[in-house]
């Protein structure tokens, strides 16, 4: 669904790409601009958090096929179009607008019904036709459904997992709520129907398009539907074996059992206590990491250079070097 505020800004110019971009350069370039300029990177920069508004808005229209089809030609009608009154049975005011569009520059002249399927799938009209006595839209199948809006929002992480309803202040200024799903990600989009523009003639109102940044979290992080979790444990834990304690995002702590011999980078899951989604739900997993200690006293050293002594002779880097042909 076209906005009303297409025909001034440059969604190309916003992102500093060509008109012709590729999808997938599309998406490189947003992602780069998104980092650059996300609230949780600038906190307390309001240039910052605009142009992230401006970068989202942009996306949100290049990034879907259709409304990029639309949005090219909306802007194409808008550069230098003058809207005059017309004659009986001619488009009139639309002469600059359509002349080069349809008929290679030059001034023809149309019936306003030739129009109807071309501004009724543009503007919202259904089998609507252009330009009625009061210079608006007014389509023949019922009244015009209103535009749809763009906003951006920024939450918590634990608000994201659980979902919410929140407060947006809209363009123009009014307060809306809306209901944040449960699992919602960040960068994700929601479509919320009726919560955009009203109709100018008592028609339907428009949807919400809201782009969702969400805050990180100081120690979980989200991997799909499931959270990582990093989880140190002493040299003694993993070669002798232990139980240990691990933190749940939206819950109480954990048991899981490390084996004897667990090494960094072993990941331990437990089942279902990642994100909840109407998909399904997630997984937590727990990384260990070995905590190597930074000071020894005196009788832990001895007691660690006992270790060694008393260790078979054998150096754990064999193997990779023997694969690398050395």
């Amino acid at each position: 669904m076209a906005s009303q505020d297409w025909f001034d800004k440059d969604f190309y110019a916003v992102l500093g790409v060509k008109k012709d971009v590729s999808a997938a350069e599309l998406k490189k370039t947003y992602r780069k601009l998104a980092r650059q300029f996300h609230p949780d990177s600038n906190a307390g920069d309001a240039k910052a958090e605009a142009r992230f508004k401006e970068i989202s808005e942009a996306y949100s229209v290049l990034s879907d096929p259709e409304q990029r089809g639309e949005y090219d030609q909306v802007r194409a009608m808008g550069g230098g179009a003058r809207f005059t009154a017309g004659g009986a049975g001619q488009a009139g005011g639309f002469e600059d607008v359509f002349g080069g569009l349809f008929n290679g520059g030059g001034r023809a002249r149309y019936s306003a019904g030739g129009f109807d399927d071309l501004l009724g799938g543009m503007f919202g009209g259904r089998n609507g036709s252009f330009g009625s006595a009061s210079g608006g839209f007014q389509g023949y199948g019922g009244p015009t459904r209103g535009s749809d809006a763009t906003a951006n929002t920024t939450l918590d992480f634990l608000t994201a997992i659980r979902g919410e309803t929140v407060g947006l202040q809209m363009q123009n200024g009014r307060e809306t709520k809306v209901k944040i799903p449960a699992g919602v990600a960040d960068g994700q989009k929601i479509r919320l129907k009726g919560k955009g523009a009203p109709s100018p003639d008592g028609g339907e109102p428009g949807d919400l398009v809201l782009t969702v940044a969400v805050r990180k979290h100081p120690i979980f992080e989200r991997d799909g539907l499931n959270l990582r979790v990093d989880v140190p444990v002493t040299f003694a834990e993993a070669t002798l074996g232990a139980t240990i304690e691990v933190p749940t995002l939206d819950g109480p702590p954990v048991k899981l059992r490390v084996a004897p011999g667990t090494p960094s980078g072993r990941v331990l899951r437990v089942k279902g206590r990642g994100v909840a989604t109407g998909k399904g739900t997630g997984d937590l997993l727990a990384e260990v990491v070995v905590a190597v200690p930074r000071h020894l006293t005196p009788a832990a050293k001895e007691a660690l250079e006992a270790f060694t002594a008393a260790m078979p002779d054998e150096n754990p880097r064999d193997d990779l070097l023997s694969r690398s042909g050395r």
